[in-house]
Parts: structure tokens; sequence; C-alpha cells
């Protein structure tokens, strides 16, 4: 799948089949392509949360960078756990799983943390970084915890809940990234991406300033 505005394949490619983190960079205006990676998202005991989600990112845009019938010359790659007490929290398999994750949750404060990573495929070089967010829930009961879980929300999810959507009731403040606890810490990445001259956000308004 992809998104062009012009005639060009994007130099710019999401490895990623999250709507979140497509969603977030089509708001500040990129021209990319969308190749969802295979890489496998493993565990490596003995590796801190923060090599966790580089690794993981890392590895995401190396392998759609390595397909050699794919167009493009940087691919980004990320990954996002919660965090509760530094273990981590992945996406529910069922209800009771769901259920288990939001007590757990429930009152507290955790760790989101995401990784983030673009390859430059015309260097070879990687680029890679960590960013970590506070979120505190309200003291949630077990009807809204039910309810929640009906509506199917939790089920993609890491730690089970979305913060941008109807997951937003259980949170009561958060520290740090608001887009970071969405999928993709979009400052950081910008910041990245215009250091080294890969893209920078709505190039048509600098195209007609």
């Amino acid at each position: 799948m992809q998104q062009k505005n012009n005639d060009q394949p994007p130099e710019l490619v999401l490895a990623s089949a999250s709507p979140r983190r497509r969603e977030l960079l089509q708001r500040v205006g990129l021209n990319f392509a969308v190749v969802p990676s295979t890489a496998p998202e493993d565990e490596i005991p003995g590796e801190s949360p923060e090599q966790h989600v580089i690794r993981l990112s890392e590895a995401k845009a190396r392998e759609v960078a390595g397909r050699a019938a794919q167009p493009g010359r940087y691919f980004i790659g990320s990954d996002t756990i919660v965090l509760r007490d530094d273990a981590i929290l992945g996406k529910p398999a069922d209800a009771g799983q769901a259920a288990a994750m939001l007590r757990t949750l429930s009152g507290r404060r955790h760790r989101v943390l995401s990784g983030f990573a673009v390859v430059d495929r015309a260097s070879g070089k990687c680029y890679s970084g960590a960013v970590s967010t506070k979120v505190l829930f309200k003291q949630l009961t077990e009807a809204e915890i039910s309810g929640y879980i009906a509506t199917g929300e939790p089920f993609d999810k890491a730690g089970g809940y979305a913060i941008q959507g109807i997951g937003t009731f259980m949170v009561r403040s958060i520290e740090g990234s608001y887009s970071n606890v969405v999928g993709l810490p979009l400052a950081e990445l910008l910041d990245l991406l215009a250091e080294i001259g890969a893209a920078t956000p709505f190039p048509q308004a600098e195209r007609t300033t």
C-alpha cells in the first residue's frame, strides 16, 4: 500500500502496519509508502526494555530496506511496549488477559516506551533512539473494565488500551510525549529525519513560501 503525491515513489517508507503510526505521519504532511515488516518481535533474556524496543525498531526498518524490489531510501521502524514495574505488557490475546492487564494498571502509573529507527539505504547507516512516557490511570471499576473490553479496542494494543481512542477515559495524566503513547515519538522522529536530510514536516508549505 502506497500513498503518493506525485509520480515518483516516495523516498520515505514506514515499515509498519500500524494505522496509528501511519496517521501520525500523514498529519504532518509527509509523503511515504507503507510496507509492513515481517521481522520477528522476539524477546532476548537480559536485554533492557530500551534495548528491546531499539533492537526491534532497527530490525523492522532493516528487514524492509533489505528487500531488493522495494523502492525508497529512508526506512522507518518503530516498536512500542507498555511497562508495569519493568514487566512488558504485550497485546492481550483474549478478554481475560485484557482484564488482567487493565486491573494491574488501574490507579497506578506505568511507562510507555517506544523505539524508533531510520535506515538510510544509500549510506547503510541506521539511526535510532527510544522515548519514555509516564501514564497515570484512574482507579477502574469492574464495570468500566468489562465495558471497555466489550468495545473490542484493547485487543490489538500493547497494554490493552488506546490513549487516542475510547481508552482515553482511563488516563488521568501523562508525563512526556503523547504521540509516544499512541505508538510513535513524532517530535523526536521528525528531528532525526530533518537532521539527516530525509524529510521535514509540511513540505508543501515550504514550497509555497
